[in-house]
């Protein structure tokens, strides 16, 4: 079987599409930024983690080769991947780099006890809304049962292994490490007397400042880019140079370091725990108690590293300036490559509360949304694209799962025919995920080998399950659902308008009424809902 290859990805920093590889072509290293966990995520930051999450799952797949220094490598390979939980220092005013507004657990408490005062809150919800760590470690486990639910394979993997999904809060003395080796290596300063000292990095020192984002030293003097404010220049050697560590006693949460007791800057926490994770060489990782490690100058630290677009800066150049001063000799980009999936719109608009388009993940399992079928009106328009989420495409999406299921539940004999209508499919699915994961044109592969397979036999399915396995798809579809009138098909839920008509169908049949019971199947179907009698009285529900 051929298909074409490597696998192509369009790397942020360089603006072009480029050959992926990786340090150890059989063990990538992918870093992803995660979640400020003071409320529950919302669909928009699901298209991001899910567009992380098929990369990580088509480079791990058999169909994926990469570029190595001995030619194509076809694997077999293994992803670590990590995804770090941010619970503390990412302030409100982000765009300032941690040093204006409030920490979001102060204000994920207050919304807490105003849930708590009006009854909003479940029933079974005992939380103190005064304790940050317990606003976080709630909004924690329901990031992780959301991201589950969606098939994150890393949210999996954490339960058995949680150094793959790090808390900031146990990660600050890494960070005061590096904020310390940072100022010994002259990349940061401290400005301040005691009491409210702030430690700054020297953006000046590092002379690729703004390659990821595209904005300039120059630039940002001038109060471009949209993270300086007047307010916060005086102590500073530079406008852009951003927080390290501020000394503030009176902040929500708050540790003791050589500049008081305080709280590090947002930008800082993502490098200890990627590099700490993700950066171990000889079996020793660079953060450790016997103190911290050099690479090459200039060399890559970790493989892959991903985020919403609205990381790129200041968060990710920051990050990449940090890292590469702590670490490779003020040279490089930390990462080999980097990975931005646009925004997402609803119903062709931003999301907003105040539009009525805002839904999480949750918000719409309540509506009865079932999981495999947002997760691929998630993923499937191109990482580079805004997606544009809609309820019709939810509906499609849901159906299109339908269809899917009738080919991976194949057991027929297999025949020259359909083996070269699979065999072009999968040719044509890797030839699309290569250039630069084009999930669109993979799933159109999908799509038209689909509607071939009149039979689907046992080889069929296996090839589906081949490809299920980099879209991450069919294996969220939970087991059919049956009520007494109804054995509706796997990821169809009960409706009560759908059981309604099943009886009002059931009783015009008993009374020979067939006109009445074909009025009724016709609205089910322009509904969407396919149904066929069964024995015992049962009716079988599908999605058309």
């Amino acid at each position: 079987m051929l298909w074409c290859m490597p696998l192509r990805l369009f790397n942020t920093i360089s603006r072009t599409i480029e050959q992926f590889s990786a340090l150890d072509p059989s063990n990538v290293t992918f870093y992803t930024c995660g979640p400020t966990v003071y409320d529950d995520a919302h669909i928009g930051n699901f298209r991001s983690f899910l567009a992380a999450d098929v990369l990580r799952r088509f480079v791990e797949s058999p169909l994926c080769e990469i570029t190595s220094a001995g030619g194509g490598h076809r694997g077999p390979r293994r992803v670590t991947h990590v995804m770090n939980i941010t619970d503390v220092g990412h302030m409100t005013d982000d765009a300032e780099g941690g040093e204006q507004g409030e920490d979001r657990m102060a204000v994920a408490g207050r919304r807490i006890a105003e849930a708590k005062k009006s009854g909003k809150l479940p029933a079974d919800t005992n939380i103190n809304p005064g304790d940050p760590y317990q606003i976080a470690r709630f909004y924690e486990q329901r990031f992780r049962e959301d991201a589950r639910k969606l098939g994150l394979k890393l949210a999996i993997e954490a339960d058995t292994d949680a150094t793959i999904m790090p808390r900031a809060t146990e990660n600050v003395a890494g960070m005061i490490a590096i904020v310390q080796r940072l100022i010994d290596k002259g990349h940061a300063y401290v400005v301040g007397a005691a009491g409210s000292r702030v430690v700054y990095f020297r953006v000046t020192s590092f002379p690729a400042y703004g390659a990821l984002s595209g904005n300039t030293l120059d630039a940002l003097r001038a109060g471009e880019g949209g993270r300086v404010s007047e307010a916060n220049q005086a102590q500073k050697e530079h406008p852009a140079d951003f927080l390290l560590w501020k000394e503030d006693a009176s902040h929500i949460m708050k540790w003791d370091s050589p500049w008081g007791s305080g709280y590090p800057g947002w930008h800082i926490e993502c490098t200890v725990m990627a590099v700490g994770r993700l950066a171990t060489r000889q079996g020793q990782s660079p953060i450790s108690p016997l103190g911290l490690t050099d690479f090459a100058p200039g060399g890559a630290i970790i493989d892959l590293h991903s985020g919403g677009e609205d990381n790129i800066f200041p968060h990710h150049e920051c990050e990449i300036a940090q890292s590469c001063c702590a670490f490779s000799g003020a040279k490089g980009s930390f990462a080999r490559h980097w990975f931005h999936p646009r925004f997402l719109l609803v119903e062709g608009t931003k999301m907003s509360k105040s539009k009525g388009n805002f839904f999480t993940a949750r918000d719409l399992f309540a509506k009865g949304v079932e999981p495999a079928a947002l997760r691929l009106e998630l993923v499937r328009t191109h990482y580079r694209s805004n997606a544009n989420f809609t309820m019709q495409g939810l509906t499609d999406c849901a159906r299109m799962v339908e269809r899917w299921r009738r080919v991976a539940e194949g057991s027929g004999a297999d025949n020259p025919a359909a083996k070269l209508s699979r065999d072009t499919m999968l040719v044509e699915f890797a030839a699309a995920m290569h250039e630069d994961l084009n999930v669109a044109q993979a799933i159109a592969a999908i799509n038209t080998w689909v509607s071939s397979c009149s039979a689907p036999s046992k080889e069929d399915a296996a090839a589906f399950k081949l490809v299920d396995g980099v879209l991450g798809v069919l294996e969220l579809v939970p087991k059919a659902v049956t009520s007494e009138i109804a054995a509706y098909a796997p990821g169809v839920m009960p409706d009560p308008k759908v059981e309604a008509l099943l009886v009002a169908r059931k009783e015009a049949r008993a009374k020979k009424d067939f006109a009445a019971s074909d009025r009724i199947r016709d609205e089910l179907a322009g509904m969407g809902y396919a149904i066929k009698d069964m024995p015992q009285g049962r009716v079988e529900v599908r999605r058309v």
